[in-house]
């Protein structure tokens, strides 16, 4: 049966730096679409980030690419397993050079915290209780 993916592609300053950041949250890099320019993180078999060059990026869009230290420009929500999970993947960001952002949101059903990675753009980190998805 066909997954649709998501293919989220971000624009960064450092390539290496972002190659290295994500890689140690635990993420692997897909070589085979990955160069000088623009490298493929993969975060699930269905979700995959590319971090590419400013220049790179530029190649996509006639918009003005923001600087995402000091705008928003997409808040990226990945689900987590559990609320250690969640704790985890945002420690790891944190140890790698990113930033927590925001405060931990515990709803009881729902557990989240989020970080900004190297350049800025943000990640919503959730976990939500499985049986309040499924009623």
């Amino acid at each position: 049966m066909y997954q649709q993916m998501i293919f989220v592609n971000l624009a960064v300053s450092d390539l290496d730096a972002s190659k290295k950041f994500f890689t140690e949250l635990g993420y692997t890099i897909n070589q085979q679409f990955t160069d000088e320019t623009a490298s493929a993180v993969v975060i699930s078999d269905t979700i995959v980030l590319m971090v590419m060059t400013k220049e790179k990026y530029a190649g996509f869009t006639k918009k003005t690419i923001v600087d995402s230290t000091t705008h928003s420009e997409v808040l990226i929500a990945l689900s987590a397993e559990s609320r250690e999970k969640v704790d985890e993947l945002v420690e790891r960001a944190v140890a790698a050079g990113g930033t927590e952002t925001g405060e931990k949101q515990d709803h009881g059903f729902m557990y989240g915290r989020a970080f900004d990675d190297l350049d800025g753009h943000t990640f919503e980190v959730a976990w939500m209780d499985p049986s309040v998805i499924e009623s």
